[in-house]
């Protein structure tokens, strides 16, 4: 029997069944609805999902538009506004990815100061969480490398772009993230000294004067110094310490009342 004969042979049920197979592959094909969309009712529709909270649905579309309208002024908005959809859909690692890419692309960009500043805000409430609140952990009390890495981002913008629309606000942002990178410092200084590690705690604390100029923290930062010099048994730098503390804070809480308290938990307000 020939090859052509043992062909004609397969029952033709079993053909039907391929080909109903192949019609069904052909029939699942997902159609594009945007095939015939332009690129600004594309924009519309994003925007439109994006303000009304769809982000999920939005970043698609902005996709989309990217590479419908590429190397035009609209790509780049587009590229700009998935950026912030991809923020506020919880995906911070794509949205500063498509921030650097974008920053990469197009440096002479009129919205570069925008995206210096989303980028900056990105890592500013890197991971605050929706329930922050609750137990008013701050910035001090959290890693500090999104926080750095937000500083370098306003940083630059206020640097570059000094009277952007967003500079003011930048400026603000950059002088909380350095009070709470040299709290941060005094946080550890202060769980090193509660522990009794009293040189551990000195060295944090040098740092936070070494790092820091004119920010709250540095009373704390001298006090902790003080009691540790004090534990010690390190008598002149106890007093050289405290005498510096008394210089700069003669009216220091610290040396009166000692550790500060945190504020009552969020289930005693009520």
């Amino acid at each position: 029997m020939t090859f052509r004969t043992r062909l004609s042979a397969v029952p033709s049920w079993l053909a039907l069944c391929a080909a109903g197979f192949l019609l069904a592959g052909c029939s699942s094909t997902k159609t594009d609805p945007t095939a015939n969309w332009s690129p600004n009712k594309i924009y519309s529709e994003a925007k439109d999902e994006a303000d009304g909270g769809a982000y999920d649905k939005a970043v698609p579309l902005f996709e989309k538009l990217e590479g419908r309208a590429a190397g035009t002024p609209l790509a780049q908005q587009a590229q700009i506004d998935k950026a912030y959809a991809q923020y506020r859909a919880g995906d911070k690692a794509q949205a500063l990815a498509t921030l650097d890419r974008f920053m990469k692309l197009h440096p002479a960009s009129p919205a570069i100061d925008y995206a210096l500043y989303l980028k900056g805000t990105i890592n500013f409430n890197d991971d605050l969480g929706m329930f922050a609140w609750l137990t008013r952990q701050d910035l001090s009390e959290r890693d500090q490398k999104a926080a750095k890495e937000s500083f370098e981002s306003f940083r630059e913008l206020v640097t570059r772009f000094p009277d952007s629309r967003y500079a003011n606000d930048a400026r603000q942002r950059m002088n909380y993230i350095v009070n709470s990178l040299a709290q941060y410092e005094v946080h550890v200084a202060r769980y090193y000294y509660k522990r009794g590690a009293y040189l551990a705690a000195i060295n944090r604390a040098q740092i936070a004067l070494a790092d820091y100029r004119e920010v709250p923290a540095l009373e704390e930062a001298l006090y902790i110094m003080v009691l540790s010099y004090d534990a010690l048994g390190m008598n002149d730098l106890r007093d050289d310490t405290k005498r510096v503390l008394t210089t700069n804070y003669p009216q220091s809480r610290y040396l009166a009342q000692g550790f500060k308290t945190k504020d009552d938990p969020w289930w005693k307000l009520w």
